[in-house]
């Protein structure tokens, strides 16, 4: 060890020394080193940032998805900014690895398009965009094993299943299916897929259709092709299914229907794909009269509350789960903004976070999460027509 003579050093060693005690106030266990890692706790001591993508209906000079900084300690959103251009981009999916982003995009045809990070994960570099078959596409599911992609066309009912290469990007061999039918409703005059969704075990995928008040089960063979389908679960007529959530621990699923503005849940058979109603409650107070349409759902980690976006009364409704599936409506919480199509839970369950497209932002919420309540946190941020958030 180099060894210096004291009197040309006497202000280092101070230096040192004022070190130590600091450090050793903190905590006299641990060994005085600060670390690479510890210089970016430092910078971060306010909290960890996540990145958030946006996607978004804008269209000219704002269109394409964005992405931004969201504090997990304080709940701020910061640093939006664009990172890929697509023509409305309304949906998207992220891969476990966080290497892909596929966006199902709501134009006349549809499509469906895949992105991967450039090498310092600024920006979104789009690989591959193929059509949907149909028109309006507005959503985009990956199966389980991540080798097969699946969008659903709303305005022409119908939807597509892709397969994936090793890398994830989409091949060019669709197989296209059409929905008929059709429901008591005005928006119910043909079939409007509006969502897909792989079971769990990656045996069929669950097609939810407003415009026909169904899901249907579809199996997928060993040539990863779709089969002929079977209806899962016939909803009310005029209920208009949209979105469906898996509970995390149950074999339960949860669908929210925009025409009728009420949440379903339901049991479900993953060797069979077949679902069994349990119970069905409104999203909104009993008195509220004006024209209302459901958007999105998700359920807590834990899987004891759930949670439903109000386009039209402009809320979040709050319901806790039994054990058995039933649903008890805890309260209704206004989004601070307008037409929450989109909203998301933080991954640690402790925000909320709403896309509300015809205001233009997005609104932080804190979960409670011994109550499931939400508690506006006053942070939000501007961003244009946003549609979809995904961590």
């Amino acid at each position: 060890m180099l060894r210096l003579p004291l009197q040309q050093n006497s202000g280092f060693i101070a230096l040192l020394l004022g070190m130590s005690i600091l450090i050793g106030c903190k905590s006299n266990s641990k060994k005085a080193e600060i670390s690479e890692t510890d210089f970016e706790k430092i910078e971060n001591s306010e909290g960890k940032i996540q990145k958030l993508l946006v996607g978004s209906f804008a269209e000219g000079d704002d269109q394409g998805i964005y992405q931004l900084d969201f504090n997990t300690e304080t709940g701020l959103l910061s640093n939006s900014h664009r990172v890929a251009i697509e023509s409305k981009p309304g949906y998207l999916y992220l891969s476990k690895n966080g290497d892909m982003v596929y966006s199902s995009n709501g134009t006349k045809p549809g499509s469906v398009s895949a992105f991967q990070w450039n090498d310092d994960k600024t920006a979104l570099e789009r690989v591959a965009n193929l059509p949907s078959i149909g028109d309006g596409a507005c959503y985009v599911g990956v199966s389980p094993e991540e080798h097969l992609v699946a969008a659903a066309n709303y305005s022409s009912g119908s939807i597509v299943l892709y397969p994936l290469d090793d890398k994830g990007v989409i091949l060019e061999e669709p197989q296209g299916i059409q929905h008929t039918g059709s429901g008591p409703h005005p928006n119910q005059k043909s079939a409007h897929a509006h969502c897909v969704q792989f079971s769990q075990n990656g045996k069929f995928l669950y097609a939810v259709d407003l415009g026909i008040d169904q899901i249907l089960t579809y199996p997928i063979n060993s040539e990863n092709k779709l089969g002929k389908a079977e209806v899962g679960l016939q909803l009310d007529p005029g209920d208009g299914p949209r979105h469906l959530v898996f509970h995390p621990t149950q074999n339960m699923v949860f669908i929210i229907n925009e025409l009728s503005s009420t949440v379903v849940s339901a049991t479900l058979d993953e060797e069979t794909g077949v679902f069994t109603k349990i119970d069905k409650k409104s999203t909104l107070p009993d008195d509220f009269q004006e024209p209302n349409a459901c958007a999105d759902i998700h359920i807590s980690n834990d899987g004891r509350f759930l949670y439903a976006s109000n386009r039209g009364h402009n809320s979040i409704a709050v319901y806790s789960v039994s054990e058995s599936g039933d649903l008890k409506l805890l309260t209704i919480e206004p989004v601070q903004g307008d037409w929450p199509r989109n909203f998301a839970l933080s991954p640690d369950g402790n925000f909320l976070l709403v896309a509300n497209q015809k205001s233009d932002n997005i609104t932080v919420f804190e979960v409670d999460r011994q109550t499931g309540l939400l508690k506006y946190t006053g942070n939000q941020i501007s961003l244009p027509q946003p549609v979809c958030l995904k961590f």
